[in-house]
């Protein structure tokens, strides 16, 4: 919607020949409108949020540490296992260029933090995280204890052994 002046508004409504006491209410009324709401201006800052990967071990096999990752989107016909090919192909491409040739990167993550999202785009990938976050593991089962905090402690003191 388009915002215009209360000045601008009064001398069109002048111009139209509006009385001038229905003039000043008008005007008087798209002041008080205009005002900030007082609630608003207190409100508390946004809560900053993480991206964290979390992947299914439910038989183990992974290591008991956590894992730092990132996340990437790619076309949903093309197969994951070519992420790391189109990391690579957008990191010699970026390696090509004058910044490249003054900076270049030579690992994934540096590739990751540091190519411009053109050369990714180019690639068919887009970061969705710059910096590493963190790869949770978890059995992806539900406890049916009565009490879900007594079983999500008991099932990462049994982690933990």
């Amino acid at each position: 919607m388009p915002k215009i002046d209360i000045n601008k508004v009064a001398e069109i409504l002048k111009k139209n020949q509006v009385s001038p006491a229905l003039l000043r209410q008008i005007v008087e009324e798209m002041n008080l409108a205009a005002q900030p709401d007082p609630g608003a201006e207190d409100a508390p800052p946004p809560l900053k949020k993480q991206f964290v990967l979390l992947v299914s071990d439910p038989e183990g096999r992974l290591p008991k540490t956590d894992f730092a990752g990132w996340a990437v989107q790619i076309p949903d016909d093309q197969s994951p296992a070519t992420t790391t090919e189109r990391i690579i192909r957008a990191a010699y491409d970026f390696n090509a260029t004058k910044k490249g040739r003054l900076l270049p990167v030579k690992t994934v993550g540096e590739a990751l933090e540091n190519v411009p999202a053109r050369h990714f785009k180019e690639c068919d990938l887009w970061v969705k995280t710059k910096t590493p976050v963190l790869l949770v593991r978890t059995d992806n089962e539900i406890p049916s204890d009565e009490d879900p905090v007594k079983a999500a402690r008991k099932a990462r003191a049994a982690a933990a052994e």
